[in-house]
């Protein structure tokens, strides 16, 4: 199972693949504040130096797909995508931040290195293009409701715009009105389209459209959930993390104690170099 691309293409600072290790994805949801953000990010670009993995930070700027009016947002666009260009200067970084529309991504694409369209705009042509027209690499998350091979039109409109630094994700298919599933089979379907394909843990565990207007979670279930990621050979695991989750502003429910990061990734890297070597 072991991966014969060289994905070094994508984030030139960070080469994974070819038994490099698998790509780390992961950070608070959002931007709260800049004391929290530097402390997450000093955190585990700390266990990504101990586990010897490529990683990225990964911070919302803003929050656009929220059920209720009263949800958090955010603490203002600018003040937050200053706090993510410092994370990725002070720690020497990649940065990647999800927009939601063309005017965004020209934007955000200032401050950081990778921008990630949300799952439910995978379909919007002119965000897509926006995104890739960017000096920035674009990371597609899977709809909800499509197919595994369906995403090859997300990504052929990135790549026609000219740009070929494309990173797909997985997050789940929507099961009924309130549940998501992992179908496996889709991470090696997408990787037969030349580009890395990454396994969202935390975000597949969520449980959406609760009648509270709040999403909710199945956070003990991240370390079977990423297990299986990394045995089927995902590139990379996103997940979403915080000290406290019970009290972050955004996605608490399914989010990773940052506590228990430590031991998850020494886990996830012992089972990776038995796939590698398989």
């Amino acid at each position: 199972m072991a991966k014969s691309k060289d994905f070094n293409r994508l984030i030139p600072s960070i080469p994974f693949g070819d038994g490099q290790g698998f790509l780390l994805i992961a950070g608070p949801c959002v931007v709260e504040g800049r004391d929290m953000v530097m402390y997450i990010a000093e955190h585990i670009r700390n266990l990504s130096e101990k586990y010897q993995l490529p990683y990225v930070f990964k911070a919302s700027y803003k929050k656009a797909n929220r059920s209720r009016i009263d949800s958090f947002t955010g603490i203002g666009d600018d003040k937050a995508l200053k706090i993510l260009k410092e994370v990725g200067e002070q720690f020497d970084l990649p940065v990647i931040t999800d927009v939601h529309s063309p005017e965004e991504a020209g934007k955000a694409a200032e401050f950081v290195d990778i921008l990630q369209v949300p799952a439910f705009l995978c379909r919007q042509t002119d965000l897509l293009v926006a995104c890739a027209k960017t000096d920035c690499a674009v990371s597609v998350k899977k709809g909800q409701f499509l197919s595994p091979d369906s995403m090859k039109f997300a990504i052929d409109k990135v790549v026609e715009s000219g740009n070929n630094r494309v990173l797909i994700t997985e997050r789940g298919t929507s099961f009924g009105y309130h549940d998501l599933l992992v179908d496996f089979r889709g991470i090696p379907e997408m990787q037969k389209f030349g580009f890395p394909v990454i396994l969202d843990v935390t975000h597949s565990l969520q449980q959406p459209n609760q009648a509270s207007g709040v999403t909710g979670g199945r956070p003990e279930l991240i370390e079977n959930m990423a297990m299986a990621g990394i045995a089927v050979g995902a590139d990379g695991i996103f997940l979403e993390t915080h000290p406290d989750p019970s009290i972050a502003k955004s996605d608490g429910a399914n989010m990773l104690k940052l506590e228990f990061l430590d031991e998850l990734l020494r886990k996830l890297t012992l089972l990776r170099d038995v796939v590698i070597n398989m």
